[in-house]
């Protein structure tokens, strides 16, 4: 096992950790969790061996294999796949002696080594590696690429995969969902529980440490508590505790006002029975989540929005990638305002494609993009932090962007994002990824969109700024449009979800659960394909029936569309109008009325009474006409 004992930690004159006395015992799947600068990296650091404690003692069992994830990628010449496999360092051993016993014909020794490349499955690792490769989002060409071929966040994944294919004792994971989309994170989600050994995670994933952690080990005020359990039932524990502290009861009674408010919003706008299902469970959790981050340093809001048009932004017909050869085709999508959508879609499927077509960055070749007028729009890429000027400071990117503004109000604003002091004017060249995402955020938010487009915004982000970030966008009034691996935040924020498959867009009628289920049964029929090539040989004839099927639900879904539109417009009418009339027939029905001092009314009360009436009438025989064109439009 793990022994922690009266353990000092600390970096320079700053303290990390004290007086730290714990064990994390072998099979153990341990969350590491804190606020940012906290010490979690530097305790990653010295479970390695990097670093060293400056009193009391670690105990790591000596025979152990710890494995992590290397921060540097060399561009290298040798095929992704060898580098994969350079992770298992006993392989690599064991076939560097087998090449020496073979060139000097020793028998006896090879025959050892092969028995022990049997015993360590070696025969099987290139399999094994290309599995690991796969869940990871590459594609059957990219084994035998070249590592110098591939992008940044391309090798943090052949990182990920090396580690992973490392036969370990102690897993050390920091940040591993950071370069993944959504369909990787549920892959090695799926991973990670499987894994025999012990492993020790840094994640600001809620949902991906509540999949796969059984321990939390928390550190703070430089202690290190270790709580059993899910990160849920941490948080559940540290919210009992925080609550009975008494100057943080008003600060949380307000929070769950803000919660109830949302919740309330949401129930009325709920329309899928599966989904809403789905949001509500999520929703319930909010308060307890709220009150374990009543303290974040992060207090921000949205701005309010620009008058939207109606529609926002529409795209009809529309093609997005190469006039010979289009990653997405077809697409029909017409956004208003309000409206929060999510994007799903398997790795390299065009979701982020579909964002940049939004936010006008590329244009389509094929079909229209119309923008309403008066659209704001809000585009948060993945390469947002790129745009920013390293030599200036938050405060100098904030009076660029709003020189009339008074600066003490900018500073304030930029409190809310945690940077105050002298952290306001200090240049962010050096700031690490998750302080420049938050200044991202904080540009983007100030120039009140109306529109927002949100391609994984929480990279890098921490799990407080995540929640703030959550409940800023609960309370936002205009529409959305995200992508994200965080999957908390999709089911708090999202209203619907859309699915970009097989170069199409179509609507996803399910929630996020179904979607594991969706990916599961997609990589099942794969896999059955692989095997089965006579099966593959009909794909495209199977691919032409799901895209007739698909054009015809969407030309149903198009014309059910202004049906649904005028039937929720007369809804709305329809209350208001029979809550009146019924009080006014309880008014004319009481025979005081008729003697009274508001006899004058009568007239009057009855005139408004036959208005009413009439519109009923015609309103309910329109509800009725617009059900009957509906039912004779079928959805699916």
């Amino acid at each position: 096992m793990i022994q922690f004992r009266n353990l000092r930690l600390a970096r320079g004159v700053k303290t990390l950790v004290e007086n730290v006395s714990l064990q994390i015992h072998p099979g153990w799947k341990v969350g590491l969790t804190g606020a940012n600068g906290c010490g979690k990296s530097s305790l990653f650091a010295l479970l390695r061996g990097d670093l060293h404690q400056d009193a009391g003692d670690l105990e790591i069992p000596a025979a152990w294999v710890i494995a992590h994830v290397a921060q540097e990628t060399p561009a290298l010449a040798r095929p992704a796949i060898e580098y994969v496999l350079d992770g298992d360092a006993e392989l690599r051993r064991i076939e560097a002696a087998l090449a020496a016993a073979e060139a000097a014909h020793d028998g006896e020794e090879i025959g050892h080594l092969h028995g022990r490349l049997q015993e360590i499955e070696g025969y099987a690792a290139r399999a094994r590696a290309a599995a690991l490769m796969d869940g990871l989002g590459f594609g059957g060409a990219d084994l035998e690429r070249p590592v110098s071929d591939f992008s940044g966040g391309w090798r943090m994944r052949l990182n990920l995969a090396q580690a992973l294919m490392c036969r370990s004792d102690l897993l050390l994971l920091d940040e591993p969902t950071n370069h993944l989309d959504l369909d990787a994170v549920i892959w090695l989600e799926q991973w990670l529980t499987s894994y025999r050994g012990t492993l020790v995670l840094i994640s600001h994933d809620r949902d991906f440490l509540d999949a796969v952690v059984g321990q939390i080990a928390h550190i703070e005020t430089q202690r290190l508590t270790l709580y059993t359990g899910s990160y849920s039932d941490f948080e559940r524990q540290r919210a009992e505790r925080l609550s009975q502290q008494q100057a943080l009861f008003d600060k949380q009674q307000r929070e769950r006002a803000h919660l109830q408010k949302y919740v309330d919003r949401f129930r009325a706008k709920a329309t899928k029975a599966r989904q809403a299902q789905s949001r509500i469970k999520a929703l319930e959790r909010m308060e307890v989540i709220a009150a374990a981050h009543i303290d974040t340093p992060f207090n921000f809001s949205f701005r309010p929005c620009t008058a939207a048009p109606d529609p926002l932004l529409q795209i009809e017909a529309a093609a997005a990638g190469y006039v010979d050869k289009p990653i997405l085709a077809g697409m029909d999508l017409t956004i208003r305002p309000g409206e929060r959508i999510g994007l799903l879609g398997r790795n390299g499927a065009g979701k982020s494609t579909l964002i940049k077509l939004l936010s006008g960055g590329l244009k389509p070749t094929a079909g229209v993009r119309r923008e309403g007028k008066g659209l704001e729009l809000g585009y948060f890429a993945q390469h947002a932090l790129e745009s920013l000027r390293p030599e200036e400071s938050a405060l100098q990117h904030m009076l660029r962007l709003d020189p009339q503004t008074r600066e003490q109000e900018l500073r304030n604003y930029l409190g809310g994002f945690d940077f105050n002091g002298d952290m306001a004017t200090t240049a962010c060249g050096p700031f690490s990824g998750g302080e420049k995402s938050r200044l991202a955020l904080a540009l983007l938010i100030w120039n009140q969109p109306n529109l927002l487009l949100l391609d994984e915004p929480t990279n890098h982000l921490d799990l407080e700024m995540r929640h703030a970030l959550t409940l800023a966008l609960q309370d936002y009034e205009g529409g959305m449009v995200i992508v994200s691996h965080d999957r908390a935040l999709l089911r708090a924020t999202c209203d619907r979800f859309l699915l970009v498959d097989d170069g199409r867009l179509t609507p996803f009628d399910g929630d996020l659960d179904d979607y594991k289920s969706w990916l599961a049964q997609r990589r099942s029929a794969e896999a059955a394909a692989a095997q089965c090539p006579d099966k593959a040989a009909d794909k495209a004839s199977r691919k032409a029936e799901r895209e007739a099927a698909a054009a015809d639900r969407q030309a149903r879904l198009a014309a059910r569309r202004p049906l649904l539109r005028e039937l929720e417009q007369l809804e709305k009418k329809l209350k208001p109008w029979t809550t009146e009339k019924a009080a006014l027939d309880e008014r004319l029905g009481s025979p005081e009325l008729y003697t009274g001092p508001d006899a004058g009314e009568v007239p009057k009360l009855l005139k408004r009474q036959a208005e009413l009436a009439e519109r009923l009438d015609e309103a309910e025989l329109r509800w009725l006409e617009l059900h009957e064109a509906l039912e004779a439009i079928p959805a699916d």
